[in-house]
């Protein structure tokens, strides 16, 4: 597109938005360069759950200087900002801060440059938006009343860090929300709003299932019993659950995203290993996948001469979640708001995915907190359209290949999330 098009672009999208949102979008424009410099530096140094501790002094440090009171090491890693601005009720802001273990292939300048670490699910465009958002609360407190707590949030790719900070105290050493907020990049054209009513995030169980074989010579299969054509049989017949067993209605997935076995070519190992993510939304669906993966372990190694005493273990590692709750109130409170605040066509309704989160841990088993996770595109415009909308042809969210728009995720959701608090924390 040439430069001309690009300034007659701009000219149409300010003359159809309101002068209170131009206001506050010419304060995020001239706020960007250090909010981009942040963010280039926050995703060239990646770091892995539980270890984000470069990650929350950035947090911490630009939240205490927008104004906020801080206070580190909540739940491990995890940050805690208040700004507390005369009487009102209380909005939570959370962004999570951990990065994948993936090599990064997106060939950008400011790549990771920790080998094997990326954030490759857009977690430094949530804390760089949560700085952008602080900023913009803290100079604007003239237009709201209440108490703001913005968290950064660790191992969150682990659902573990919601829990961790709220054993920690996060609802007694801080003050309780009204309302919790929170953003996701998302792989649709950049700059746009989701917003999913009800449940908009799955169930998550991970799940190990250790094989036991007997080892032997890999020229002698006969003599021993083989772990990894056991496995084989295992990922394949796993597949029937959800394909013959559960409502064809029914949202229901099985992944096996490690299979490890073996050392060396002409050695038939005696232990094998499954790594599985399991998603669902009802909890019957649930009960069925899960039963049914440790059926189908013991049946297959029956099956395949395992002896008694060598039968596959399955177990949970403990990293799971229920799912994510958007509670409709609140939703479509902020639907209305946000589709009067920008352009037309700018916020559309995103249908609920089989994609994990621990957001809910804030407000599940909270009565009188409503909460709302929304999605904001950060697929380049330019890309979306080449590829006609289909997803299968784009680099998505855990692709080592994930490069969003950073710029108009970061600023849209600074812009949403403002307006929000702005409305949801109206002056007394």
């Amino acid at each position: 597109m040439s430069k001309p098009l690009i300034l007659l672009t701009a000219l149409a999208l300010a003359a159809a938005t309101p002068a209170a949102a131009q206001s506050e979008r010419a304060a995020i424009a001239a706020d960007m360069p250090s909010l981009m410099t942040i963010y280039r530096d926050l995703h060239a140094n990646p770091e892995l759950s539980l270890e984000e501790v470069r990650s929350a002094s950035i947090m911490a440090a630009e939240a205490k200087k927008a104004g906020f009171t801080v206070t580190t090491g909540v739940g491990g890693t995890g940050v805690v900002a208040v700004l507390k601005n005369g009487r009102g009720r209380t909005v939570l802001i959370r962004a999570d801060m951990d990065a994948l273990p993936l090599i990064e292939k997106t060939g950008l300048a400011y790549a990771s440059k920790k080998p094997g670490v990326m954030h490759a699910c857009g977690h430094d465009t949530h804390m760089t938006g949560w700085i952008g958002t602080a900023r913009r609360l803290a100079a604007t407190k003239s237009k709201w009343s209440g108490t703001v707590v913005m968290i950064g949030q660790p191992a969150e790719e682990r659902v573990l860090g919601a829990k961790a900070m709220l054993k920690d105290g996060l609802y007694s050493r801080f003050p309780k929300p009204d309302y919790a907020l929170a953003f996701h990049d998302g792989p649709f054209p950049a700059g746009m709003v989701g917003v999913t009513d009800g449940y908009a995030l799955a169930n998550v169980d991970s799940i190990d299932v250790k094989l036991k074989g007997v080892g032997t010579h890999g020229a002698a299969p006969h003599l021993g019993r083989d772990p990894v054509l056991l496995g084989a049989r295992i990922v394949n017949a796993l597949q029937s659950i959800v394909s013959r067993e559960i409502n064809p209605l029914d949202s229901g997935v099985i992944t096996v995203g490690v299979f490890q076995g073996g050392t060396k070519r002409n050695i038939i190992a005696d232990e094998a290993k499954l790594e599985l993510t399991v998603r669902s939304y009802k909890p019957e669906v649930r009960k069925v996948l899960l039963d049914g993966i440790a059926r189908v372990a013991k049946g297959e190694a029956i099956a395949a001469g395992i002896p008694e005493d060598r039968m596959p273990v399955v177990a949970s590692t403990g990293e799971s979640s229920d799912a994510t709750f958007n509670t409709p109130v609140l939703t479509s409170r902020l639907a209305k708001l946000w589709t009067a605040h920008f352009e037309p066509g700018r916020v559309i309704t995103v249908p609920p995915a089989m994609a994990a989160e621990d957001f809910g841990d804030f407000s599940r088993g909270f009565p009188g907190i409503e909460s709302t996770i929304f999605w904001v595109g950060g697929t380049l415009r330019t890309a979306f359209e080449a590829a006609k909308g289909d997803l299968g042809k784009l680099p998505g969210l855990h692709s080592p290949q994930w490069a969003p728009d950073a710029e108009a995720v970061i600023s849209t959701a600074v812009e949403a999330m403002t307006v929000a608090v702005h409305d949801l924390l109206p002056k007394s």
